[in-house]
């Protein structure tokens, strides 16, 4: 089985060569690598350019932003699986998609999603500890109804179910975008393992505020209007009694 692989990049130089390495390294041999760049302007494609004997498709262009790009490497990709991670985010070990090849195989079906946990990283890539929001032991659509439990770049997709990325959602798309895959999945298997390294980034107060009307906005349209607002209220009684 093929896994494609896509990193989407802009302006990322100082992050870039250790996501790219994380790839390269892997011991499983079918792997398609794709990085879709948004004519950066540091060094990034010296980058790319650096490593693109590895490299099954690269492309530097203007996009209409980071969803936009995303749908150019799906469009791209001719896998069985298909996983993004972003520049600065890296695969744990050089074993990991072998290992996670080889339990796959095991089963008398597919899966059509592929799911694991998340270590969050700094700048120098050193590990601050898991991701808050950890994966369900049985992941199904309607339990991103409490949030994204699984990581974006945790989340392995059939690439014949992963539709484009929605650009009414310029913020959580990829949120959008799981549960729309998940909604058409029929086997969604656990590795148990960690299988990404999530750059930790700053976010400005004004685009995480928007990132959650963004968010409430997806809530409401796959879990209803008066379900999100209990689940809403049940966060802030939640969160004043922890802090």
């Amino acid at each position: 089985m093929k896994f494609s692989i896509i990193t989407v990049t802009y302006n990322a130089a100082p992050y870039l060569e250790r996501t790219v390495l994380s790839v390269l390294s892997q011991s499983y041999p079918d792997i398609e690598y794709l990085i879709i760049d948004g004519q950066s302007t540091d060094g990034t494609v010296d980058i790319i350019r650096q490593y693109e004997s590895g490299i099954a498709y690269w492309v530097s262009e203007p996009d209409k932003g980071l969803y936009d790009a995303m749908n150019k490497g799906l469009r791209r990709a001719t896998g069985d699986y298909v996983w993004f991670l972003n520049a600065g985010d890296t695969l744990p070990s050089a074993d990991l998609v072998q290992t996670i090849a080889q339990k796959i195989a095991k089963r008398k079906h597919l899966p059509d999603v592929i799911y694991g946990d998340t270590a969050i990283v700094n700048n120098e890539g050193r590990v601050l500890g898991m991701r808050h929001l950890r994966p369900p032991k049985k992941l199904t659509w309607k339990k991103f109804a409490w949030g994204m439990l699984v990581c974006h770049q945790a989340f392995i997709a059939r690439r014949e179910l992963a539709p484009e990325y929605d650009p009414a959602y310029p913020l959580c798309a990829d949120y959008d975008w799981c549960i729309r895959v998940m909604k058409q999945a029929r086997v969604l298997y656990n590795t148990r393992l960690t299988l990404c390294h999530f750059l930790e980034a700053g976010i400005s107060t004004q685009q995480r505020k928007a990132s959650l009307k963004e968010r409430y906005s997806i809530m409401c349209k796959y879990y209803g209007t008066f379900a999100t607002v209990l689940r809403h209220a049940w966060f802030a009684v939640r969160y004043t009694f922890n802090s």
